[in-house]
């Protein structure tokens, strides 16, 4: 098995743009397509946008639910990887995913998930090229021992925004 990573958020850092949805769907879809991108930005209250994505959980609660087979691990990765012919959209995967992050394309019968573009993710780089940096490459192992604080991150993004409003403004959203 190669390098296992994912993509850790810094909330604090996000600006919002949303350059990384374009170069995600870019990269995908071979056009500017925010709406089929695998990261999307959501900013469920003014001042806080959440990325949020796949945060390839270890246990793979949405990869174990598939009935039809339709996702699998890339060994090198350990990204989930989804076989659109395989894919009916039952949506299963998402309910079984602790943050709801898998959703639906937007045109076709399938569901989008992060897959870290083969080891590369565009949105990084994006986020990096940005001078953000809200999104960095985390190996899932340091020194053989496997790092949990990806699950951090496996929540949705409501949730997320409460705990940030708590953090910059001090108060509870409603």
């Amino acid at each position: 098995m190669g390098k296992n990573i994912w993509i850790a958020r810094d909330y604090l850092k996000c600006s919002g743009c949303r350059k990384c949805e374009i170069a995600c769907s870019l990269f995908h879809e071979g056009k500017i397509w925010p709406e089929a991108s695998r990261i999307r930005i959501f900013m469920l209250f003014p001042g806080l946008e959440v990325p949020h994505l796949c945060t390839q959980c270890d246990n793979y609660p949405c990869v174990n639910s598939c009935k039809f087979n339709a996702l699998s691990i890339n060994e090198k990765t350990g990204a989930v990887i989804v076989n659109k012919e395989a894919c009916t959209a039952c949506g299963v995967c998402i309910n079984a995913c602790p943050g709801k992050v898998p959703w639906l394309h937007p045109k076709e019968k399938y569901v989008l998930i992060c897959d870290l573009c083969g080891g590369n993710p565009k949105c990084v780089e994006e986020c990096h090229e940005g001078g953000w940096d809200a999104l960095k490459i985390i190996p899932k192992t340091v020194l053989g021992f496997e790092r949990k604080n990806y699950k951090l991150y496996a929540r949705e993004p409501e949730d997320v925004t409460k705990e940030l409003a708590k953090v910059i403004y001090g108060e509870e959203v409603s």
